[in-house]
């Protein structure tokens, strides 16, 4: 029995030991950063804006690959099957990790299991505007009209299951709203119909939808974040706005860094003081603020638990839409 011990954890000190040595030759080669986006689209830029200090930091390239579809399945899939060893990290987001599982009976992955959280990087929100031809100038106005005419009201989304196609559904449950959801492929041609009042409204990310408010093409009537954005501290929150119980489930949303399963400590705590330091230098924060972020990094094992709670959150919100996966 002492003798299985003794070997036991002679087994365990070797591994410890090859796992700290492995760190300490990490990296020596390129790293590949899946992006689940297009480039040119905010995620991509704030890739692109990080990629070089961590590049500079680690002392080897950094090189952001963008790997679309399925709402960001597809990158994230082969992040969870990479080889563990660092050289191989994603960007997730609320839509992939946290809404997804929710929506997709198939998932390739599971967004709690099959990786190693590293940190997010930034939290944002998003907008409510209506067209500027609707007689709504509140959101109570836009639920009071959705009431009086329950054939009349729609609401864009750039997708099924997008978070601002959430958003909606969100907004129609919690007021008992009757509004008809129009999908499109892409925020983009969404927003184009509600400027032209083919649509009454959508939610929309600050990076775009801020710009068409201040330029008189939409109305804001709402964020959907717990508080205030300071980017439109004069727009209220939907908490402010009348709808209660927004705040219990949570619109805050998210990007971060995800490497592979079993991806060793060291590599992971490592990756992780990299991005923080990298997200805090004056180039990468001005591109931050031009995207309408919020910079927003966090311990790996914080993100762990925060990852958890979201995925709670927004299973909750699903239900609550009478959303099932498909």
């Amino acid at each position: 029995m002492k003798k299985h011990l003794g070997a036991m954890l002679s087994a365990g000190v070797f591994a410890l030991f090859a796992m700290q040595a492995f760190a300490q030759t990490y990296p020596n080669r390129p790293i590949r950063w899946l992006v689940p986006y297009s480039a040119g689209g905010p995620s991509d830029l704030l890739a692109r804006a990080v990629a070089p200090k961590l590049s500079s930091a680690l002392g080897v390239p950094v090189v952001v690959e963008n790997r679309l579809g399925a709402g960001g399945s597809i990158a994230m899939d082969a992040v969870a099957k990479a080889e563990p060893d660092g050289y191989t990290l994603g960007m997730g987001l609320s839509g992939t990790q946290s809404i997804n599982p929710h929506l997709y009976a198939k998932l390739p992955y599971d967004s709690l299991k099959d990786f190693s959280p590293v940190t997010p990087l930034v939290s944002y929100t998003n907008i409510l505007v209506v067209s500027p031809n609707a007689p709504i100038k509140s959101v109570a106005e836009l639920v009071a009209y959705a009431k009086a005419n329950p054939e009349k009201v729609t609401f864009a989304s750039g997708g099924k299951g997008a978070s601002n196609h959430l958003a909606g559904e969100l907004l129609k449950a919690l007021t008992k709203a009757p509004m008809l959801h129009v999908p499109y492929k892409g925020n983009a041609p969404a927003m184009v119909d509600v400027i032209s009042g083919n649509v009454t409204c959508m939610f929309d990310i600050l990076a775009t939808g801020l710009a068409q408010v201040r330029s008189g093409r939409v109305r804001a009537l709402a964020v959907t974040s717990t508080k205030r954005s300071p980017y439109a501290p004069d727009i209220p929150t939907l908490v402010e706005a009348g709808v209660e119980g927004y705040e219990q489930a949570g619109a805050d949303l998210w990007v971060g860094v995800f490497a592979p399963p079993g991806t060793p400590k060291p590599i992971i705590d490592r990756l992780y003081a990299e991005f923080d330091k990298a997200m805090k230098t004056p180039e990468v924060m001005e591109r931050v603020r031009s995207l309408f972020y919020d910079t927003w990094t966090l311990p790996p094992e914080e993100f762990t638990a925060y990852l958890r709670a979201d995925y709670l959150k927004w299973g909750n919100i699903t239900k609550l839409a009478g959303l099932k996966p498909e």
